[in-house]
């Protein structure tokens, strides 16, 4: 789930999806304006394979609980390494 399987593709793992969402974050974002911007960039690109909400969400938590993001106001944002 998080990283790719026999039966996962890369393109949707978990840890791919993150880290097209936090390429991104390039300033403060809502969920609903990432949500947005992924489905245009992955729909710009062929044969990458559709993202549900639920499995963006899951990216999302995987982003948060390895400090990669945080939510300042409603916003999603990197942290400064």
């Amino acid at each position: 789930m998080i990283l790719p399987t026999k039966r996962l593709s890369q393109d949707r793992s978990l840890l791919y999806v993150g880290a097209e969402v936090l390429r991104l974050v390039d300033e403060p974002k809502t969920v609903s304006r990432l949500w947005q911007e992924l489905q245009s960039a992955r729909s710009a690109q062929s044969g990458l394979a559709p993202v549900t909400y639920d499995w963006f969400v899951l990216a999302l938590d995987l982003l948060f609980l390895i400090n990669a993001v945080r939510v300042e106001r409603g916003r999603i944002e990197k942290v400064a390494s």
